[in-house]
């Protein structure tokens, strides 16, 4: 076990909030903007292409064993998982006799399922399905795809190909211009779970956009980002057929609101 893995285990968890907050320190989160467009002209935006090229050089180096994840197009060297959302993906797979297929919406070029192989490959079947944009669809296919891995341009390509019985948005709908939109579009896959991880909600009537400063220390980038109110989001989960089975705490702190993961289970008609 790690010096790390040691101090997550003892430190309680106020005083883990407090250094995820310190650690989080350069995460800025300003404003209140009452549409996407506003948002946007405030925003200095990103160069998509460098981006994307720190993403694809980390990937394949966690791909050829230099790493052993990446997130963000940053490399981590010591073994680090998303727990909860791990527990939930094995006892999907349990449900299924040991088979899981997943749709990673917005997925990159497979960070989650790097960062997670160790566990994943020790199940009968594993398909893990991302759906991204073009660019990284293109380079996935070439460079990354493999009998588990795949890449998709949309949830109706994958959906048409796969039987997905869980989809994955992990810190990804807080950045989408309609998340809704995208909600309705997931929920016609009709994947038993949805697991919504990472995300941060408020105490509001009404969500709040926000302009995200990148820490610099990633790359240099400001873009729009959504808090999403409780209240919206239950009435938004119902809407789209779906109920909260289950909710858990996220270790992300920026000093507004908190971050939360969710499983979503499929109303019964």
């Amino acid at each position: 076990m790690t010096i790390k893995a040691v101090i997550r285990a003892w430190l309680p968890p106020r005083l883990l909030k407090l250094g995820s907050r310190l650690l989080n320190r350069d995460n800025v989160f300003v404003g209140n903007y009452s549409n996407w467009e506003d948002a946007e002209l405030k925003a200095s935006g990103y160069d998509a292409k460098a981006i994307f090229e720190r993403v694809r050089d980390a990937g394949i180096k966690v791909k050829q064993g230099g790493a052993l994840y990446e997130r963000d197009s940053v490399c981590f060297y010591e073994e680090s998982y998303r727990w909860p959302v791990l527990t939930c993906l094995l006892s999907i797979a349990a449900q299924n006799n040991g088979r899981l297929s997943v749709l990673d919406f917005g997925g990159s070029l497979g960070s989650f399922y790097f960062q997670h192989i160790k566990f994943l490959n020790k199940l009968k079947s594993v398909i893990w399905s991302v759906v991204e944009q073009a660019h990284f669809v293109d380079c996935g296919r070439h460079e990354f795809q493999s009998d588990r891995l795949k890449f998709y341009m949309s949830c109706n390509e994958c959906a048409d190909v796969e039987a997905v019985n869980v989809v994955l948005l992990s810190s990804v709908l807080q950045y989408l211009k309609s998340p809704r939109t995208i909600l309705n579009e997931i929920s016609k896959v009709k994947a038993k779970y949805i697991i919504i991880d990472r995300t941060p909600f408020i105490n509001s009537l009404h969500n709040r956009l926000t302009v995200q400063k990148v820490p610099s220390s990633i790359y240099k980038a400001s873009y729009p980002a959504w808090f999403f109110s409780y209240k919206v989001f239950d009435k938004m989960t119902e809407e789209i057929g779906y109920k909260i089975a289950h909710e858990f705490d996220c270790d992300d702190d920026v000093g507004i609101g908190e971050f939360k993961g969710y499983l979503l289970e499929k109303l019964e008609k």
